[in-house]
């Protein structure tokens, strides 16, 4: 029997899986698009062309108090390359650096370490400017303002609202909440409060599958009408490759910067699978930290994989399962429809976690999830509704006894970046 040995990045390491040729659909990833020559040439080119307002120095010129919004570490925008421009740019309009504050923008993740603040921004920048983790449980650090015209609550960080001028930094891929991460997901969930973020989670899954790959959706319009009322005046978007390295970047308006920087996420994250498998074997790379992240995979996954199909997942989730949800583990067993009829009699405390455990179980209900892991243990993947293995092969083998010999599979290398779009 001829096989394909096919790798998933895991970490820092490399699984290797052998399939048999027969079976094998393909082995996809997102497309080696080339890096830009260099990275500082593209920021300042996209800052010198901005899509749907006025450049930099003149937006920011004058005002008292900045704040940038950035993202956390568990994203690969790469900060320590753009605030430095950033910087020189708002000083040159007169901005000093004591005006500026970074918030960073956590959404319910842990707070970041000193240690890991400095590899995501950078030495030069830490001496430089005041950098703060957003504090999503803390009323004090909150400021409510009302609600969008669909009823959302929106509490949002009080220092950035209450700065002149504020400015959005990430990166623009697909995503199974908003469509596409990037634009106003910096304000929402980013630095916005756990209430605020559970109403958008929630809303996100009362469809019955996620919105992975959907520019326009009941979500995202919910996101830039939140930006709009925190004032977020610009963002600063890249699209990386899946070597983490910039394809391009995008200043400007928070909706059509963004709308622009999808474009050309598609271009590198889009992958067309000539049919659906019986398996998707999926490695949760760059998502690894822990299962808050790695549960990305499961939707590109649902995506690729027949109903009743099997989804393999590969994740070292170093972390465990949430570090900021812990009692998530409580719920995850749970049917869709019984976690949402929890939500609705107000059972659960933490409705972030019940949102993602609604999500996941959606999952679940359409195929099965076996879970290869090394910091979920057994019971713990139990408990999710997983099936644990200890390695991809074992999993592999078991997945296509039960679907047998002529069973199709589809290997994806980085799953949660990517968009599978079966022909």
């Amino acid at each position: 029997m001829q096989v394909t040995v096919a790798e998933l990045p895991y970490g820092q390491e490399t699984v290797k899986i052998a399939i048999p040729q027969n079976n094998l659909i393909g082995v996809f990833s997102p497309k080696d698009v080339a890096a830009v020559a260099d990275i500082r040439q593209e920021i300042i080119r996209a800052l010198n062309k901005p899509i749907g307002t006025k450049k930099l120095q003149e937006l920011v010129k004058g005002a008292k108090k900045v704040v940038i919004v950035a993202d956390d570490n568990t994203r690969l925008t790469p900060t320590q390359e753009i605030i430095p421009v950033l910087l020189d740019e708002m000083n040159a309009a007169g901005i000093a650096d004591e005006q500026i504050t970074i918030i960073i923008a956590l959404g319910t993740h842990r707070f970041m370490t000193e240690e890991e603040i400095i590899a995501k921004f950078g030495e030069a920048v830490v001496k430089r400017v005041t950098i703060k983790n957003h504090d999503f449980k803390n009323p004090e650090a909150l400021i409510d303002l009302g609600q969008t015209p669909n009823g959302t609550s929106v509490w949002v960080n009080r220092e950035a609202y209450e700065a002149d001028f504020k400015i959005g930094i990430g990166s623009i891929v697909p995503h199974h909440i908003p469509g596409f991460a990037g634009g106003a997901k910096i304000v929402q969930p980013g630095i916005s409060g756990e209430h605020t973020t559970a109403e958008t989670h929630l809303l996100s899954v009362r469809a019955p599958r996620s919105y992975l790959g959907m520019e326009d959706n009941p979500v995202r319009r919910e996101l830039n009408m939140i930006a709009g009322k925190i004032g977020l005046h610009t963002i600063f978007n890249t699209v990386l490759n899946r070597h983490g390295q910039v394809v391009g970047a995008f200043f400007g308006d928070v909706e059509e910067a963004f709308s622009q920087g999808v474009g050309l996420s598609r271009e590198v994250y889009a992958v067309e699978i000539p049919e659906a498998a019986d398996i998707v074997i999926a490695g949760s790379h760059p998502c690894d930290i822990e299962f808050w992240q790695a549960h990305k995979t499961l939707y590109p996954s649902d995506l690729a994989v027949k109903a009743g199909g099997t989804i393999i997942l590969a994740t070292p989730c170093y972390e465990g399962v949430a570090v900021t949800h812990g009692d998530m583990l409580d719920i995850t067993g749970c049917t869709a429809a019984c976690l949402k009829q929890m939500v609705a009699e107000k059972q659960v405390a933490d409705e972030v976690a019940a949102a993602l455990a609604i999500a996941w179980a959606q999952v679940k209900e359409r195929e099965a999830v076996f879970i290869v892991s090394d910091g979920i243990v057994s019971a713990d993947a139990k408990r999710l509704g997983f099936t644990p293995f200890a390695t991809v092969q074992n999993a592999l083998a078991a997945a296509l006894d039960k679907h047998g010999k002529d069973a199709r599979v589809t290997v994806l290398t980085h799953a949660p970046d990517m968009l599978p779009i079966i022909k």
